[in-house]
């Protein structure tokens, strides 16, 4: 997510604290946290995939899935 869409979030939710919201940018301010959330998510799966541990004999195992 880049920080033009970052910075609209902030401005919805100032807007939304002094003035209020209609209803088009309510659903902006929803669809533009989404987005966030799913960027965030996104972001800290690749990170959790690149995670490697290493055993006490001296191998690398990967991380594997919780069932």
């Amino acid at each position: 997510m880049d920080n033009k869409k970052i910075q609209r979030i902030n401005e919805l939710y100032r807007k939304s604290k002094t003035v209020g919201l209609t209803d088009e940018e309510i659903f902006e301010q929803k669809r533009l946290r989404d987005e966030y959330r799913a960027s965030i998510i996104g972001n800290l799966k690749a990170n959790l995939g690149n995670v490697r541990i290493k055993e006490k004999d001296g191998s690398i195992s990967e991380l594997k899935p919780k069932k």
